[in-house]
């Protein structure tokens, strides 16, 4: 013979279980393996794999950040002493085109500028002659020209001593050499010729030679009086 509980009201049965499971902490797993999937209750388990796989990616992403950090440092590196070498290489091709035009700056200053008999009194790659060395040293000394005017002379690219065809008057040229000619040449061959005019009383003339020159350098070079000589890059 079966016999019949009363059913029992909700809200006291879960009270007095709550109760006895309280009273009963081993009880509480039971009844959890029983209301509980197996998915439900390997969570915890999971939860913690997932914990260590995160500090892991972590930990990974930190030596990542450190790994591009050091990429971009060894870039930035690398522009730097890209940005020398081309530096270096612009210098180079400034200093064969100053070998170039002491050999062929002579006649094409004869053609340019109608001289003839140009003598080159001044070069990066020959000493500078005792006849520009004691007139500036004597104009220095007689308070005609500045030190920051002998400076400026010295530091010329090139000068030349010749006679304009015309009428042979002597004259002297102050040659600025540039691979792109550009305001800072012309400005300097503008510099170098005002210097030289304190020095001598002959015709002053200034110039710029180089391969490029745009045209609005060229303008500039118009308005200061200062010749400009384009030299081709082959040959």
């Amino acid at each position: 013979m079966t016999t019949a509980f009363p059913q029992a009201d909700p809200e006291s049965l879960v009270a007095r279980i709550i109760t006895e499971l309280q009273a009963n902490p081993e009880a509480q797993t039971l009844l959890l393996r029983a209301l509980l999937t197996q998915e439900f209750l390997g969570m915890p388990v999971r939860l913690e794999r997932i914990e260590g796989d995160i500090a892991s990616i972590n930990v990974h992403t930190g030596r990542l950040e450190t790994d591009v950090a050091a990429i971009k440092g060894d870039i930035a590196a690398l522009n730097v002493r890209t940005g020398r070498l081309e530096t270096d290489v612009a210098a180079l091709k400034g200093d064969m085109l100053e070998v170039k035009l002491h050999r062929r700056i002579r006649p094409l200053l004869s053609q340019r500028l109608g001289l003839r008999q140009p003598r080159m009194m001044h070069s990066p790659v020959q000493d500078t002659s005792l006849e520009l060395l004691d007139a500036v040293q004597n104009a220095l000394d007689d308070s005609k020209i500045t030190d920051a005017q002998e400076t400026r002379i010295s530091e010329t690219d090139m000068i030349l001593h010749a006679q304009r065809k015309s009428d042979r008057a002597e004259v002297w040229v102050a040659v600025e050499v540039s691979n792109d000619i550009g305001q800072h040449d012309i400005e300097r061959a503008e510099q170098s010729a005002a210097a030289l005019r304190a020095v001598f009383p002959e015709v002053i003339l200034a110039a710029v030679a180089g391969y490029r020159l745009h045209p609005l350098d060229q303008e500039r070079a118009d308005r200061a009086d200062v010749h400009t000589l384009l030299v081709e890059e082959t040959g």
